[in-house]
């Protein structure tokens, strides 16, 4: 990357799309440092060159390194990605902050808001690092890591403030099969990736009631509806929803297996309890805590979000699906854009 960026790059997080990235990083040349949680995972792409947790019968290249130590993984690297789960990201970056070099750019994958502050990424790194010299980037669109190990064409968006990151990010992520996009609402782009995990569980639970295709295709709008309404009082770009980060993601997760939130909905809607379905999953499904999240935001800023209310209370309150299918279709009519 020439002057911008060093040869080495460090990937925090070793789930599906973290070691996606690692590989796609690797085969464009860079020496990849791959930080690893769980010892078990570590041992095996050490000893297999496999993620036979996340992304099975994938090789790994030789020049991804994975390592199980954050100060070997992250000393002195210009550019790191952190690709964790939401609820562990605030500890690890806390856990990160003293092996990270004074003006690195930090690349943000997670998609999620934290339950206890209702902080993006991008808010909870500027609590953990304060006057720390970094910049940030956000990564996210529609973008199973399986369909990307592959090399099947994909379209992603990078958000910063400071288009130059931004910019490097796209050069970075790009290849022949890759498309990188960037943009300026980082605010946008992150609400978007979390957003439509919520909605995705909705979409699965109407496939598990065979409610049909009429009725997911009402929810995915309708929920897109929730999204735009709740990022414009918080202060996002309205635009940025009918975007990759937005209404792309929201398609992906909505109507395909392959999405982990999608799959929690399907089952719940086939009368499985979540804490079975929950147990069953080596991977995170995001929307699950992020439901949550976004119920308590949309009491903070008044914004009504009805389908999020509902799969709130499908997830938190036992209510049956077909009682909140009930409640969403008994609502007072109403104009579309009102």
């Amino acid at each position: 990357m020439g002057a911008d960026i060093r040869e080495s790059i460090a990937v925090v997080g070793a789930g599906s799309w973290g070691t996606a990235l690692a590989c796609m990083l690797a085969e464009k040349g860079f020496f990849v440092y791959l930080w690893v949680h769980g010892r078990q995972t570590y041992q095996t792409i050490k000893e297999k060159r496999e993620n036979v947790y996340y992304l099975p019968g994938i090789r790994i290249p030789d020049n991804v390194s994975p390592t199980n130590s954050l100060k070997k993984a992250l000393n002195d690297k210009d550019c790191i990605f952190a690709v964790l789960p939401s609820h562990v990201f605030r500890k690890v970056i806390e856990r990160a902050k003293p092996y990270l070099r004074p003006g690195c750019l930090i690349i943000s994958a997670t998609k999620g808001i934290e339950n206890k502050t209702l902080l993006t990424m991008s808010g909870i790194i500027k609590e953990v690092l304060g006057d720390f010299p970094y910049s940030y980037v956000v990564l996210s669109g529609p973008s199973f890591a399986k369909e990307v190990i592959k090399k099947l064409p994909t379209a992603i968006t990078v958000a910063s403030n400071n288009i130059k990151m931004a910019k490097i990010a796209q050069k970075i992520l790009s290849t022949q099969y890759l498309r990188v996009y960037t943009h300026h609402d980082v605010l946008g782009v992150e609400l978007g990736g979390a957003l439509k995990n919520v909605m995705a569980i909705a979409a699965g639970v109407s496939d598990g009631l065979n409610l049909g295709h009429n009725a997911r295709a009402a929810l995915i709008t309708r929920g897109l509806a929730e999204i735009m309404r709740l990022g414009e009082k918080m202060g996002a770009d309205t635009f940025t929803f009918s975007g990759l980060s937005g209404l792309g993601d929201l398609i992906l997760t909505c109507t395909s297996p392959l999405s982990r939130n999608y799959m929690v909905g399907y089952r719940l809607g086939k009368g499985e309890k979540l804490k079975e379905i929950l147990s069953s999953m080596r991977m995170v499904a995001e929307g699950v805590k992020t439901t949550k999240a976004v119920y308590k935001l949309s009491l903070r800023y008044g914004v009504e979000m009805p389908v999020t209310k509902e799969v709130y209370a499908i997830l938190y309150k036992d209510k049956q699906p077909y009682q909140a299918l009930e409640t969403l279709l008994s609502r007072r009519l109403k104009e579309e854009f009102s």
